[in-house]
């Protein structure tokens, strides 16, 4: 990684963007490696100009960035068995305690996995399009430009990729309404409640479910609880996480080894997605929190 040093201007300019830039990438990729390169590189293309001569040093960087990852995105496309990482090694799941790490701020910081997937299904000018201007008001000259387009015409792919972000996207909870909501999921999965079920999940919840036999996925509200025994299995012990900025809980068995891991998008005051991963082998790459000794036990 750059190390600037204390001299250097415009090292030190660069530092002060590099959150920033690293989180246009990250948005673009969803890759958290794939974004420390493209913003590796540009500081490499950065060292190679005249400072002194570019005018908005952050609206030049957030270019260059955006054209890196474009060439990303379209590379992914030509060669798709190369086209992400594993995603499993992308995961943060990180223990949720206490009111510090609900912080919003944070929260909104982050990526939650269902934007991600579908970020995953736009074309890639689409989504530098969407991610420039929605997430980052970068104004569409700016963004046809680096797409090598008019204005009217990168508002129209970001008009496009609003479309299909919209058919899942919704008001999203605070963090600790959030939690409130996955605590009343687990209470009732736990307490056999299937009326409480379903007044805690949207009709249309989508739940995808990572299996050693592949990846399932169940659509509504009625069909999800049907199969509500899943959910608490041969679990003794749980603790709640963040998995990628969505609230969510680890299972352990008794030998605790790890059982399940769970992510929840909360829309409102109901669970509109649930992620869940539960193959053993996948669940042994994933760096996970230790199980809290105060709910050891807990069935």
């Amino acid at each position: 990684m750059f190390d600037p040093g204390p001299a250097d201007p415009v090292a030190t300019a660069f530092e002060a963007q590099r959150d920033r830039l690293r989180a246009v990438a990250y948005r673009m990729l969803g890759s958290h490696a794939d974004a420390e390169d493209v913003v590796q590189e540009a500081w490499l293309r950065l060292s190679r100009q005249d400072a002194a001569a570019i005018g908005n040093l952050a609206g030049w960087l957030t270019t260059v960035v955006g054209r890196i990852s474009l060439d990303v995105l379209r590379s992914r496309r030509h060669w798709p068995e190369a086209a992400y990482d594993d995603p499993l090694s992308e995961l943060v799941v990180t223990a949720d305690d206490g009111p510090a790490l609900e912080d919003e701020a944070a929260l909104a910081d982050s990526v939650g996995l269902a934007l991600l997937v579908v970020l995953e299904s736009l074309r890639p000018g689409e989504r530098l399009a969407f991610v420039l201007h929605d997430l980052f008001a970068v104004p569409f000259d700016e963004i046809g430009r680096i797409l090598g387009k008019s204005a009217d015409a990168a508002k129209m792919l970001a008009s496009r990729a609003r479309r299909k972000v919209q058919v899942t996207e919704r008001p999203a909870a605070g963090g600790r309404r959030r939690r409130e909501v996955v605590d009343a999921f687990q209470a009732a999965v736990r307490g056999g409640d299937f009326e409480g079920l379903l007044r805690v999940l949207d009709p249309e919840v989508k739940l995808t479910v990572d299996t050693h036999d592949g990846v399932f996925v169940t659509l509504g509200a009625t069909k999800v609880v049907a199969g509500a025994q899943r959910f608490s299995g041969a679990a003794a012990r749980h603790r709640p996480v963040l998995v990628d900025g969505l609230p969510g809980f680890v299972s352990w068995r008794e030998d605790g080894t790890p059982l399940s891991v769970f992510a929840f998008t909360v829309a409102g005051d109901r669970i509109a997605g649930i992620d869940a991963w539960i193959d053993p082998g996948k669940l042994a790459m994933m760096n996970l929190p230790e199980p809290a000794p105060e709910v050891v036990g807990e069935r």
